[in-house]
């Protein structure tokens, strides 16, 4: 094999993992997988897909060394194959925003937000940066209203577990003064839960501003995820 036809095996194989990462489904599935690990089953339900469907995604994934599995009785559970998948992941939704108009609108369409995109007036965002100051100084209630298996896999230290379902009866937290402010935060920066939230804490009178990204953004730059309920 000449030097040639060597590089040509090394962009094969880039283009392999490249591959895995061409299909909307799939996409999703590594969305999910970025919160931690889930069984085929649960992957499935999530995605809107049928198990085989999900099955074949997964093998594709996997093949790819994307995701890993292992095996708990009759079950099997997959994760991303490390935080580097994360990280090649969320990059790609960086890039995909910055220079696609289409991404960008459908983003915004999703969020029911205002024209490409940009950012509703009552649905405020507050840095990861300050986010932990705001932490350290105890001045903010910090909720993760994604599901409660989620949180369990991996939150925000510090975080009260309320998942979305649930504010609207405002029950969990009819401990907190109604002058507490509350912070929300959710899967990533293309997780709508934390908008609605927001949204919702709103127009229950409360002072509440959403995370800018999320878990998946707090894991791939370095910070510390606790894990348990």
């Amino acid at each position: 094999m000449d030097s040639r036809q060597a590089k040509s095996v090394v962009f094969d194989q880039l283009a392999v993992v490249g591959k895995a990462f061409g299909s909307a489904k799939r996409l999703e599935l590594i969305d999910l997988m970025s919160q931690g690990e889930r069984t085929v089953e649960a992957l499935a339900r999530e995605a809107g897909l049928g198990v085989s469907t999900a099955s074949a995604h997964l093998q594709v994934l996997k093949l790819s060394n994307l995701v890993s599995t292992r095996r708990e009785g009759t079950r099997i559970f997959y994760s991303l194959a490390g935080e580097d998948v994360a990280a090649l992941y969320a990059s790609m939704r960086t890039v995909a925003r910055a220079h696609s108009a289409d991404v960008d609108r459908a983003l915004g369409s999703y969020f029911g937000l205002g024209r490409h995109g940009d950012a509703d007036a009552d649905v405020v965002e507050i840095s990861r940066e300050d986010l932990l100051e705001a932490l350290d100084a105890r001045t903010v209630v910090l909720l993760d209203v994604r599901p409660v298996a989620e949180y369990a896999a991996g939150h925000i230290p510090g975080a009260r577990s309320v998942p979305f379902d649930q504010l609207a009866e405002d029950l969990p937290l009819q401990d907190l003064g109604d002058d507490v402010e509350i912070v929300a935060y959710c899967r990533g920066a293309y997780c709508v839960m934390a908008h609605d939230a927001v949204r919702l804490l709103q127009a229950q009178g409360r002072t509440a501003r959403r995370l800018e990204d999320g878990l998946l953004e707090w894991r791939v730059n370095g910070l510390h995820v606790e894990t348990g309920a």
